[in-house]
């Protein structure tokens, strides 16, 4: 077995400088039944704003603190240890950007392998260990308390999660042997990896304590005393902590393969093969079934190194930094003191679309929503609409009483055009079709302020030509919004020449109050996510179009890591507006994209494809087969996925050149948010980067030095 305290940690200090470090504090707490617990107190000195982390630094100071607390339990000082972290936060785990800018496969060995140790002394102190967790705990932080002999919780933290996989790693200081080893295997294998998958999915506080990650629970007044308190008492032998989660010999032989296998087959039939991090994760929760830790740490090791260093970590982290610092700080975004204060939102439109619009804006604006459609029977239809979906969300629990009245009263509707006339924001969901749009315009703008805004979600059309005919083009937005409205986190905000910056700044300002991140890009055809989406689309319908099966096309496209293949997309986006996209990239650019008479022909039919029990698409239906025009020559699937690659490395560039968005780093922005475009891909820059696709494209990279592991 390892001795990790005979490894030379020294280098990977060295590589740690910088590092923004988060102090272990001891001070001694007197025991009610008598005696002393040594108290350490993680703090980085830094407000709730910026949480502790457990970079090398922190680790090495946290070592130290623990020999001395050893010392002192030797010497009788001390009956306990007990950790916690400062206000609100216990700590959000390793800190990646240590991690990720580690400059060698040693160190990334290093860095597992310290972890293991420092943390490993939690619990081979000569005293038991308490871990106080009081508020936000994410994963290193959560293996801090699992490496504890006891665990409470306070009642109120905020976010508790194991969010390794979605990052592109597994668990690494603990988690992945130690969980199933507390909890069992099936509720290993849902936080450890389903819930990540999730969108990273996170345990409320009950969940924890229900599961047996924790226990015992406390409210957040006095949580700290009441802790001690508990601990005194387990101690004392006045509490006997009873964990009835733990596995038996029965749930090791019989439950833990076959769970294990589900698992598997569950990943395979939704996300492909693509990821690597949670079939490594699998494959660390089967091992831990033999129970044996020390074991299990030296697996850790073994595969978290080999993440680490790999390719599919470092553009996570470079995914996650988009997501998490790019998308607060949108590029070309005007000061926000110029947004104006919208108190009243106009919908044109009763459909299906508005009707979501109406809702989301009336739930995260909280101000009165007016809807309007050329007849009564639509509007009162969209209206229905709206109060059956409070309806149900109130029946989910995801309204109270309260919001969900509050709510139906702000929504209302109208025929009457005049009635917009104190509305600060109004947006159409209309038809997609530039004279419908223009006409909707014009009728409602005479009675509109000359400040309020006027936005368009159009998909793919020109908002500059859809606002030709205002009188005041200078409050034109693009808005464009992704189905399901409620769900997609994205919008695209479309600036045009004559959008001024209190336009857009309100625009921005609204998008983040619906709780969106905004792009903003200029008024190209497509914008981003569906002129790339285009060329995913094109080449599979030009596959097809050959007489090339499905089921190649959907395999050609596995590589990429999307989370469905084309045809399945298409699918689910619907073969008619799949079938326009198309031809409004084939209209603009001819040369460069491929619309199929197939795509219009399948949008006719009312069964195009076939599934498997997964939800995956297999074939094409028996109607789809006899409609069609399907030639004889198939293509094979490498040279689907190169075209496919190519060609949207081809198209970025173009895109960039035309200076659609600011940078490549709002291309993936907006295709990891408005696409799915999965993490460990980083989006599409630097997938096409690695690949290759971007020096066959156009003789260079989007990234220097590449997003990729240091091998490469």
């Amino acid at each position: 077995m390892t001795d990790y305290s005979k490894i030379d940690f020294s280098p990977l200090l060295a590589a740690a400088e910088g590092e923004v470090v988060t102090h272990s504090y001891v001070r001694d707490i007197a025991l009610p039944s008598g005696g002393t617990m040594a108290l350490i107190t993680l703090d980085n000195g830094e407000d709730h704003t910026r949480p502790n982390t457990l970079g090398p630094l922190t680790l090495n100071e946290l070592s130290g603190v623990l020999d001395e607390q050893k010392a002192r339990a030797a010497a009788g000082e001390i009956k306990a240890v007990g950790i916690t972290g400062k206000p609100f936060i216990f700590a959000a785990g390793a800190d990646l950007s240590k991690v990720s800018s580690l400059a060698n496969r040693e160190n990334a060995l290093r860095m597992v392998q310290f972890g293991h140790y420092v943390l490993g002394k939690l619990n081979k102190l000569g005293v038991p260990s308490f871990s106080f967790v009081n508020g936000l705990a994410l994963g290193g932080a959560m293996e801090i308390a699992l490496n504890s002999d006891y665990r409470t919780l306070d009642s109120n933290a905020a976010a508790l999660a194991f969010p390794e996989v979605f990052l592109g790693i597994i668990p690494g200081w603990g988690g992945a042997t130690l969980v199933p080893n507390l909890i069992g295997i099936e509720n290993a294998i849902e936080i450890v990896v389903s819930n990540p998958l999730k969108n990273n999915r996170m345990l409320k506080p009950k969940q924890a304590l229900e599961l047996g990650l924790f226990d015992a629970m406390f409210d957040s007044v006095a949580f700290l005393e009441h802790s001690v308190r508990w601990a005194d008492k387990v101690l004392t032998g006045e509490i006997k902590v009873e964990r009835p989660n733990v596995p038996g010999k029965m749930e090791r032989l019989t439950k833990w393969p076959i769970a294990i296998k589900i698992a598997r087959d569950t990943l395979k039939a939704k996300i492909g093969t693509a990821a690597k991090s949670p079939y490594a994760a699998l494959e660390l929760l089967s091992a831990a079934k033999d129970g044996d830790i020390e074991r299990g740490f030296e697996r850790e090791d073994e595969i978290m190194t080999d993440l680490i260093s790999g390719d599919q970590f470092h553009a996570s982290i470079y995914a996650f930094d988009l997501v998490q610092k790019r998308a607060k700080r949108p590029a070309g975004a005007p000061d926000k003191s110029h947004a104006q204060k919208v108190n009243k939102v106009g919908i044109i439109g009763a459909g299906l679309m508005a009707s979501q619009f109406a809702l989301l804006f009336a739930r995260k604006l909280r101000v009165p929503v007016l809807i309007t459609d050329i007849d009564q029977a639509r509007v009162d239809k969209g209206i229905a609409y709206i109060y059956g979906e409070i309806d149900k969300m109130l029946e989910k629990g995801r309204l109270g009483t309260d919001d969900a009245n509050q709510i139906r009263a702000l929504v209302s509707g109208t025929t009457n055009k005049a009635d917009f006339a104190d509305c600060d924001w109004v947006i159409e969901a209309v038809f997609e079709e530039l004279g419908v749009k223009q006409q909707v315009f014009s009728e409602v703008e005479p009675f509109l302020s000359e400040t309020a805004v006027i936005a368009t979600n159009t998909s793919s059309l020109s908002v500059e030509e859809i606002g030709a005919k205002l009188a005041h083009p200078e409050r034109l937005v693009g808005f464009h919004f992704f189905n399901p409205v409620a769900v997609m986190p994205l919008i695209e905000v479309v600036k045009v020449p004559s959008t001024n910056d209190a336009t857009l700044a309100t625009a921005m300002d609204v998008a983040k109050r619906l709780g969106k991140n905004a792009v903003i890009t200029a008024d190209r055809p497509g914008f981003v996510v569906n002129r790339l989406l285009a060329k995913v689309f094109g080449e599979a319908a030009r596959a097809l179009d050959t007489g090339t099966p499905v089921a190649t096309v959907e395999r050609a496209y596995a590589p990429i890591g999307l989370p469905m293949g084309p045809f399945e997309l298409i699918d689910l986006v619907g073969w008619k507006v799949a079938a326009h996209v198309q031809d409004t990239m084939v209209n603009a650019f001819p040369d460069r994209f491929y619309a199929s008479e197939n795509l219009h022909k399948a949008a006719e039919l009312e069964k195009v494809v076939e599934k498997n029990k997964a939800g995956k698409v297999e074939d094409l239906s028996k109607e789809a087969k006899k409609a069609l025009t399907l030639g004889k020559t198939a293509t094979d699937e490498a040279e689907i996925l190169r075209r496919v690659e190519e060609g949207l490395a081809s198209e970025i560039k173009l895109m960039l050149d035309e200076g659609v968005v600011a940078a490549a780093e709002d291309i993936d922005l907006c295709m990891i948010l408005g696409a799915g475009w999965p993490f460990q891909c980083g989006g599409a820059t630097p997938y096409l980067d690695r690949v290759g696709a971007s020096e066959r494209a156009f003789g260079a990279k989007f990234h220097n030095p590449a997003i990729a592991g240091p091998a490469n």
